[in-house]
């Protein structure tokens, strides 16, 4: 819940003048209320448009929530959906999740899937069953196919903000682990192309060193995305 209209354009005027051309696939996701002037903004760039949640009905008596149907007339392509402060502090769960993963996809909408642990589960030592769940029941009645249009994104609650930031090891061990997962529910093949990225305090310091592990294929940046002087680093850490 960062930038007004204004700041929001400012921004992506600015990551789009520093960016555009770069090999790697770039996704903002403002706030609701700066999307649509977010995406004229960035017109005629490579650096695609996302939302940070979505309602779980295409319309109705929904009060306050943002419809697929909404998001992609402003020029949405990508959803994130299950993030740590949904889960947390609006308490949703894996249900309503995969609710409205399904609905997503089916409405033409890329999603990035977002699983962590809290730091109370971490030290009880249930790390990789509290994300097995979240990624089984996240993805419950996705195909192989649809899988195709689906990011997971990794980030450990207690390094969110705080940060902390758990080793590139650690990240990527459970990285690994959640591919294992995905082996399982479909096969190695979907395992292999899967993209799955890390969040969690990442920043111009550790974008390196997280984003050369083996199993970690990307970055979904919190507070340091709020300034280009600090997401372009990130997204050029290997120049």
């Amino acid at each position: 819940m960062n930038k007004t209209v204004s700041e929001a354009v400012s921004l992506v005027k600015d990551l789009k003048n520093a960016l555009d051309g770069q090999k790697v696939r770039i996704m903002v996701a403002p706030p609701f209320t700066a999307l649509s002037e977010a995406g004229k903004a960035l017109e005629g760039s490579s650096i695609l448009l996302g939302a940070q949640n979505m309602a779980q009905a295409e319309s109705g008596a929904y009060t306050g929530e943002v419809s697929p149907a909404m998001l992609k007339d402003v020029g949405v392509s990508i959803v994130i959906l299950g993030h740590s402060e949904r889960r947390h502090i609006y308490m949703e769960k894996d249900e309503l999740i995969n609710q409205k993963v399904k609905l997503a996809l089916s409405s033409g909408l890329e999603v990035i899937l977002c699983v962590g642990e809290t730091l109370e589960e971490r030290e009880k030592g249930v790390t990789e069953k509290v994300v097995e769940t979240q990624v089984r029941e996240g993805l419950k009645g996705v195909s192989k196919d649809e899988l195709g249009k689906i990011t997971v994104a990794y980030e450990p609650v207690w390094a969110i903000g705080t940060g902390k930031t758990a080793t590139p090891e650690d990240a990527d061990s459970v990285h690994k682990y959640i591919r294992q997962v995905i082996a399982g529910l479909y096969d190695k093949t979907a395992a292999s192309g899967l993209i799955i990225q890390y969040g969690g305090s990442v920043k111009p310091g550790n974008a390196k060193s997280l984003l050369s592990m083996e199993n970690i294929d990307g970055a979904l940046v919190g507070g340091a995305s709020l300034t280009a002087e600090n997401f372009v680093p990130i997204v050029k850490y290997d120049e």
